[in-house]
């Protein structure tokens, strides 16, 4: 070492002894196997080695370039959302015995973490009205992708119907599931922004395996399900559906309205956004599909001398059980996201979750009347929204949203790319996070733009 600073640099006399004790003529035989094609001709142009110091230094002016949720308000939504997460959330998820807790392969002796797995699976249960909860998925399109097959699997079809009004992005997930297992599926159109119940009707058959549904939907709609679980039904399909846990402090639980499973992001319990994850994916069922639930069920048991405990109850994948009978190879759960959602519904309680649900409520209809009021933007899509809605635009949202950041504002999701129908559209979203200040603030800086 030089100081502390730098690690010195081989001398000639190190460097061959190095090589012949390897058995390398040169350190161009250590590259031997790569093709002359693919080999630098030159050094590289780096800069000069650094302490830790200046390294930190370096990584921190680096860092303040990029533009953070707590320094420009941020009105994206599509999937990601920026909700308050109190800070017991990380305190608890930042212990060592959870933060560095892997998949327990020797279950039974990791009590703390199946534990915390099976209050969160209690958590999602009292929130979705079902009877029975994984350990949790990837994210929330996997989880209505493992859905839709777990449908198939349990009525022995091979069609499934999804609405165009589920997130896109899931959607393109779900076809990627489906194809590979040469599984059907059809896209429903939609009316007025929410699922068109007359064409479902006409598209299920006795092969129709689910019908897959958002609430709310991608453009924030409330949709009117009774309808839905009566038709699936009908015809021996089920229902299956994606939601934000956040809107069930609200509305109705999908077990009221007749789902069979209920699936979802849930990111937006305790977790942040982080550029777009890790995440979260949650899936509950019926009792009678609990053998269809794919990945890993912590139960509440009892030892021999009658102390409370827990143990993996059922894994459904190919690794545990004959292949044939696997239900899907998904291996792991998002075991420290779980965690910190089940510390924030934990610390939320029901009467906290209520109060962020009906905030998401008031702030994005004060923001939606306050925009559609300008001119050149109207509402695309009537009825009840939650969190989010979609605007029409006087012009192209990409060139919106590079106005809005330099009025140091995180602007909406740009629809046209993804429903070109629609023209030039955005989605916005407000959560309880946002203050009257900043969305008056964006609306200002709307009315600039228009």
């Amino acid at each position: 070492m030089n100081g502390g600073r730098h690690f010195l640099p081989l001398t000639d006399g190190e460097r061959r002894e190095m090589l012949a004790h390897i058995g390398a003529a040169s350190e161009d035989d250590l590259f031997a196997e790569l093709p002359p094609a693919i080999r630098l001709e030159e050094g590289l142009d780096l800069p000069p080695p650094l302490s830790e110091m200046e390294a930190l230094a370096h990584l921190e002016a680096l860092a303040a370039k990029n533009r953070h949720l707590r320094e420009y308000p941020c009105f994206i939504g599509g999937g990601v959302y920026d909700h308050f997460i109190p800070s017991v959330v990380s305190h608890i998820t930042g212990r060592s015995e959870f933060y560095t807790a892997y998949t327990p392969y020797q279950a039974e002796i990791s009590q703390g973490v199946l534990q915390s797995i099976y209050e969160y699976q209690t958590l999602i249960c009292r929130l979705t009205g079902m009877e029975a909860a994984n350990a949790s998925l990837y994210d929330g399109a996997s989880a209505l992708a493992e859905a839709a097959v777990a449908a198939c699997a349990a009525t022995r079809r091979r069609k499934v119907l999804i609405s165009r009004s589920v997130n896109p992005h899931y959607r393109r997930v779900l076809q990627s599931y489906l194809d590979v297992r040469d599984l059907q599926l059809q896209e429903l159109p939609l009316r007025e922004g929410a699922t068109d119940y007359a064409a479902a009707e006409k598209l299920l058959d006795s092969d129709t395996a689910a019908l897959l549904l958002q609430q709310p939907n991608f453009f924030g709609l409330l949709e009117e399900m009774e309808p839905a679980a009566a038709l699936a039904h009908r015809h021996g399909a089920l229902l299956v559906l994606s939601t934000d846990p956040i809107s069930l402090a609200v509305c109705r639980t999908p077990a009221e309205y007749g789902a069979d499973i209920v699936t979802g992001e849930g990111q937006v319990l305790g977790n942040p956004p982080s550029f777009g994850g890790p995440l979260l994916g949650f899936f509950a069922a019926r009792q009678k599909l609990i053998r269809r639930i794919p990945g890993r069920i912590a139960g509440e048991t009892e030892d021999s001398e009658g102390r409370r405990g827990f143990v993996l109850t059922l894994q459904t994948r190919e690794q545990h059980i004959r292949r044939e009978r696997a239900i899907s190879n998904i291996c792991s759960n998002q075991a420290l996201n779980a965690l910190a959602a089940a510390v924030y519904l934990a610390a939320m309680g029901p009467a906290g979750l209520r109060e962020v649900a009906e905030l998401c409520l008031q702030k994005a209809a004060y923001a939606l009347e306050k925009i559609t009021a300008l001119r050149g933007f109207a509402q695309v899509f009537p009825g009840v929204h939650f969190k989010e809605f979609a605007v029409r635009l006087p012009g192209s949202g990409g060139n919106l949203n590079g106005h809005l950041l330099k009025h140091k504002l995180i602007g909406g999701l740009d629809l046209e790319p993804l429903y070109p129908e629609l023209g030039p559209a955005m989605l916005f979203c407000v959560t309880e996070t946002k203050s009257r200040e900043q969305i008056d603030a964006l609306v200002g800086a709307l009315e600039g733009w228009s």
